[in-house]
């Protein structure tokens, strides 16, 4: 059975989530590797968000932290880290429309972070949204 974008977008989190973990760890990984153990299915999909995402990790920090309001980036926790630069990717790097991106980064955070955290991972997509459409 193919899975939704919903669903490949939670392994597309788990994925970011494990890659952070092994960053911070400073531990030697390979991301299809990593990709592989999350996802047994090949995936274009989620190759393209992990990989872009990966690509394109400092300019999606540094637009993050120019919209996390006295906060930065790395002050969240791993998971909401992957949320986030996952939003901002597909929300400037793909074709998915804005408000799925939107939706989908808020849905994986109503059931992976706190509250204040949704609100704020919102809160951050809805100001680059706004800036994109200027």
């Amino acid at each position: 059975m193919a899975e939704n974008r919903s669903e490949l977008r939670r392994k597309c989190m788990t994925i970011l989530y494990q890659i952070i973990v092994y960053d911070k760890m400073h531990i030697n990984y390979n991301v299809d590797d990593v990709i592989l153990e999350v996802s047994l299915i090949d995936s274009e999909y989620i190759k393209e968000i992990v990989y872009g995402v990966l690509t394109y990790k400092n300019e999606i920090d540094k637009l993050a932290n120019k919209y996390l309001d006295g906060w930065t980036i790395d002050r969240l926790g791993n998971t909401d880290i992957a949320i986030l630069r996952m939003g901002i990717f597909e929300l400037l790097y793909t074709d998915t429309p804005d408000i799925v991106a939107i939706n989908e980064a808020v849905e994986l955070a109503k059931n992976y972070s706190d509250d204040n955290v949704r609100k704020m991972i919102n809160g951050v997509l809805d100001k680059i949204y706004h800036a994109k459409v200027q």
